[in-house]
């Protein structure tokens, strides 16, 4: 299974609304997991649309000269309590 990120908004009618569209070809079904922040830091709103456009890039750059690390290894790097 895939993983795609993205921010989205839910409307009065409890539906999410994606503030981008997914580029997904030939995928109709997916999977959902909402994650819902106590407050707008926690799912980075401060961050301006070039930041985050820098960030991507910046991570395709790095995955196409093959700086990839498996998930497991990205996991031990976490300090989770």
């Amino acid at each position: 299974m895939k993983a795609i990120e993205a921010t989205a908004t839910i409307n009065n009618e409890g539906q999410l609304a994606l503030d981008y569209p997914l580029d997904v070809a030939h995928h109709r079904r997916v999977r959902v997991i909402v994650l819902i922040p106590e407050s707008e830091e926690d799912i980075g709103l401060e961050d301006s649309t070039e930041t985050i456009i820098e960030g991507i890039q910046e991570g395709w750059q790095q995955a196409l000269i093959g700086e990839i690390h498996p998930v497991s290894e990205l996991w031990d790097r976490l300090d989770v309590e």
